[in-house]
């Protein structure tokens, strides 16, 4: 008989072991470390333990053999600390530049019916979206339906304004990146519509986690004990990403965030241990 574990909906499923494993092959361990940590996990399971205590395991052990892991938190739960505005914004901006879009930030487009704030134009292959970033501080709260229909209406509104010369954009789909799961209705509707929904795990080959882990850009807040202080002048300053802290020219990064090279010292260092571990 398998141990069954409690998901943070409260559903029941079958402890997997390989996912405990991708997980570290993820985080920078190698298949044998990987193997190991995910059997000491395995040796320390009871019916009914929850993914989020089998996290917490993870990321004691995995330091042991990865020191540099030991500053960071869950890839999931570092995006949800992010706030809405700028960070996510200007996040999700940098992750679609670094996979081949050409990106405009935060535009207004009008429509026939009205004017349209969104949160970047971006462009690859001869389509061009207009995109949507839709943040949630809880991970497990779905996105839902409201958002794709949303998205439908400002795509035929800013369609018929280009028919109608209103504007100058030919806006081919619409585009939704979230840092969580679609509701069933949210992705059977989306697909329907012909939306781009960039979630937590799906579409395949172009979801948020796997966007993220093959440029490594790791979102700032994912660093371990990073003051809300720092992170939100860091933030208004447009410095969302780990790997944007190791590539600024240190005295730049002072002067564009107002904070001082001591306080950056420490937070700079992590960022190095990290990157060039991952």
């Amino acid at each position: 008989m398998g141990v069954f574990v409690i998901k943070a909906d409260g559903s029941r499923q079958l402890f997997d072991k390989e996912k405990v494993i991708r997980t570290c092959l993820r985080m920078g361990a190698n298949r044998q470390v990987a193997y190991e940590i995910a059997t000491k996990i395995e040796e320390r399971l009871y019916d009914g333990i929850t993914t989020a205590k089998i996290l917490q395991m993870l990321f004691r052990f995995l330091p042991k053999y990865r020191p540099a892991t030991r500053h960071l938190i869950d890839l999931r739960k570092g995006l949800s600390l992010m706030r809405s505005k700028p960070e996510f914004e200007v996040f999700v901006q940098l992750l679609l530049a670094h996979h081949g879009f050409e990106v405009t930030p935060n535009q207004i487009i009008k429509g026939k019916c009205g004017e349209h704030e969104v949160d970047a134009v971006a462009r690859k292959g001869g389509v061009t979206y207009y995109v949507e970033a839709k943040h949630h501080e809880n991970y497990h709260t779905p996105t839902g339906l409201d958002e794709s229909r949303i998205a439908r209406a400002v795509l035929e509104d800013v369609t018929e304004g280009f028919s109608l010369g209103v504007n100058g954009l030919k806006v081919d789909r619409a585009m939704i990146v979230t840092n969580t799961r679609y509701s069933e209705h949210a992705t059977r509707y989306g697909s329907c519509r012909g939306i781009l929904q960039i979630g937590w795990s799906s579409p395949m080959g172009l979801d948020l986690r796997d966007m993220i882990e093959e440029k490594k850009l790791y979102p700032l807040t994912c660093l371990r004990g990073l003051r809300w202080e720092v992170q939100e002048k860091l933030g208004n300053a447009g410095v969302v990403l780990i790997k944007q802290l190791v590539e600024e020219n240190p005295y730049a990064l002072a002067m564009k965030t107002g904070l001082s090279r001591m306080a950056l010292g420490e937070i700079v260092e992590r960022a190095h241990a990290v990157m060039q571990n991952l």
